[in-house]
């Protein structure tokens, strides 16, 4: 229960008069309860403490508008804030990478498979590649194949052929011509897993891929030849004129005046940038060149290089509006071996830029003449000595055609 605790009673006889007039003030009633606690629980009373200043528990007093003296204001740490953000950026960066390697990596086509290639040569120095393009219409509209000038033809067929070998001595590109004479081997079907006995039958190289796909055609380079293909890589006609708009076009010194109807190439000689739909068309001339496919498959070459080189530039690798778009149309379009990785696919750009970069070499496979059923026969001490070359990794002497 509350009480009322009064001062010390003065002494008797002191009446009102007593007080104030003595110089003293009268002690006033402090109200407590029965534990010596005050009624808002202070054990010291109602006033404890702030005669000192102590009202909100700052020492010396400075309370609200008190007048205390300030202390100073603690300069900003920009050592840590910069370390911050870098560890922000550089997280930021990593995931974007990786996340872009793995949407890269799920968008390859592995689709061939060369543990069914047979009877393998040696592997021997540096990297082979085989690239294809074939003529495959697959996914194109009849819209689409009228612009391409592609024509309506089912099934696919190998339009243009390249072994590239990368190394320590520089890049080679070599195109094998569609019309070579080649032996075709015994091998075992893809589909069936049948096996097929060699006949000693001669056809034209491209003849290999219509029969059996990639790994008939793969077994039949590596028959023919005596080296080992590391790793294949095919794009089809849409997908090739994909890339080049992805691009924003390839720039091209074109050698002569073309004009071919079945290929739809109309071209002036001098330097243009060409899109999508003219670059086809111009890998594509056969017909308007005197060389006929010796000469297209030299006029492939210049033009695939260029490509690398331009997918290769700053302003596509560092700006993600045309990376990207030129990644998916590359990627979707790509067919490679089960074995293919991205940093495989990146090496092969690499390197083709290099050819046309000067450190490098393109070429067609030596040819000796006609085989005398319209093919092309190839020089066979020569082919054997580019081999071997290629094989020990050495800078290739060796000229072509």
């Amino acid at each position: 229960m509350r009480q009322i605790r009064r001062g010390p009673a003065g002494p008797r006889g002191a009446g009102p008069a007593a007080g104030p007039q003595d110089g003293r003030v009268p002690q006033q009633p402090s109200y407590v309860d029965g534990r010596g606690h005050d009624g808002y629980g202070d054990p010291g009373g109602y006033d404890s403490g702030y005669n000192t200043g102590q009202v909100y528990g700052t020492p010396g007093g400075r309370g609200p508008g008190g007048g205390g003296p300030r202390g100073p204001r603690s300069a900003p740490d920009w050592r840590r804030r910069i370390k911050v953000t870098a560890i922000t950026v550089a997280t930021v960066l990593v995931v974007t990478a990786v996340g872009t390697y793995f949407w890269a990596d799920s968008k390859l086509n592995r689709e061939v498979d060369l543990a069914k290639v047979i009877d393998r040569p040696e592997a021997g120095e540096g990297t082979n590649y085989l690239i294809v393009g074939s003529d495959s219409r697959e996914g194109m509209s009849d819209e689409e194949k009228k612009k391409l000038h592609t024509g309506s033809a089912e099934g696919k067929r190998t339009d243009s052929m390249m072994i590239l070998h990368t190394g320590g001595n520089g890049s080679t590109l070599i195109s094998l011509p569609r019309d070579s004479d080649v032996e075709i081997p015994s091998f075992v079907g893809s589909e069936s897993g049948k096996r097929y006995e060699a006949t000693g039958r001669h056809v034209k190289l491209n003849a290999a891929y219509a029969e059996d796909g990639p790994e008939l055609l793969v077994r039949t380079v590596e028959h023919n030849t005596g080296l080992r293909i590391d790793h294949y890589v095919e794009i089809g006609f849409a997908g090739f004129a994909n890339i080049v708009d992805a691009v924003g076009g390839v720039e091209m010194d074109i050698p002569q005046d073309i004009k071919d109807t079945k290929s739809g190439a109309d071209f002036e000689k001098g330097k243009q940038t060409l899109n999508g739909e003219e670059a086809l068309a111009f890998v594509r001339t056969r017909y308007a060149l005197a060389g006929s496919d010796l000469d297209r498959t030299k006029n492939q070459q210049k033009f695939l290089s260029a490509l690398a080189g331009q997918v290769a530039t700053p302003s596509t690798v560092l700006n993600p509006f045309t990376l990207y778009p030129t990644m998916g149309a590359g990627l979707d379009s790509l067919i490679v071996d089960k074995d293919m990785g991205l940093f495989d696919l990146a090496d092969m750009f690499w390197a083709m830029k290099g050819v046309s970069g000067g450190d490098g070499k393109s070429m067609n496979m030596p040819i000796a003449g006609s085989a005398g059923n319209g093919n092309l026969q190839w020089d066979t001490a020569k082919v054997k000595q580019l081999v071997e070359q290629l094989k020990n990794d050495e800078t290739v002497t060796v000229s072509g055609n």
